[in-house]
C-alpha cells in the first residue's frame, strides 16, 4: 500500500491516544504494550473497527560516541578528524551520547472487530472496560481506518517523547550517562 504524504500528515494529524498506559518504556528491559485501535470505518455510517494487538518496545540502546569508534567508508584521515571533532564538543561541555529507540509491531495477538455503534459511544465503552480492569498497560488509540499503521507510529512516537527523560535519568542514577 504506497501511502501519500497527505494521507500520512492527516493520520498524523488525526489520531487521538484517548487512553496511554500508565506505565512507560523500561529503561533496562522491553515492554509490551498493549491496544486497541478505534476507527470510523470511510464507506459505511454507524461503523466502527476495533484492533487489537501488541506493541514491543526495546530497551533503549545507550549510544555514546568514543575513540574506539569507526566512521565505515570513511579514510583514516577522515576517521582522525571526526575524532577530533568529538573531542571538541566534548571539551566544550557537550554530551554526544542519546538513547536509540526500537519497536517491534506484531500481529501476534492480533484480532479486529467491526461493532455497529456510534464511534463515541465504542470509544467510551472501551474506556470504561479498561478502567473495570486496570490493565497498565493498554492504550487505546482513536485513528484512522485506512491507515491505522501511521496511528500505531504516532503513539509509539509519543510514548518514546514521554519516557526519555525517566530513561534518561534512570541512566544517569546508575552513572551510565
Amino acid at each position: 500500500m504506497n501511502i501519500s504524504r497527505d494521507n500520512f500528515q492527516y493520520a498524523m494529524h488525526t489520531t487521538r491516544v484517548l487512553r496511554e498506559p500508565d506505565r512507560r518504556i523500561a529503561t533496562f528491559g522491553e515492554t509490551r504494550f498493549t491496544f486497541k485501535l478505534v476507527s470510523e470505518l470511510m464507506d459505511s455510517v454507524g461503523k466502527v473497527r476495533v484492533r487489537s494487538g501488541e506493541v514491543e518496545a526495546s530497551k533503549p540502546l545507550l549510544i555514546k560516541p568514543s575513540r574506539d569508534m569507526e566512521f565505515d567508508g570513511f579514510s583514516e584521515e577522515a576517521n582522525e578528524k571526526m575524532m577530533e571533532l568529538l573531542d571538541s564538543l566534548r571539551d566544550q561541555g557537550m554530551d554526544l551520547a542519546f538513547l536509540q529507540y526500537g519497536f517491534r509491531f506484531r500481529r501476534t495477538n492480533y484480532s479486529e472487530e467491526i461493532i455497529n455503534e456510534p464511534f463515541d459511544a465504542v470509544c467510551e465503552n472501551l474506556l470504561q472496560e479498561v478502567r473495570r480492569s486496570g490493565d497498565p498497560m493498554l492504550a487505546i488509540i482513536a485513528g484512522v481506518d485506512d491507515h491505522w499503521e501511521i496511528s500505531l507510529v504516532k503513539f509509539a512516537l509519543e510514548m518514546i517523547a514521554q519516557s526519555h527523560e525517566i530513561n534518561t535519568f534512570d541512566l544517569k542514577r546508575r552513572k551510565l550517562l
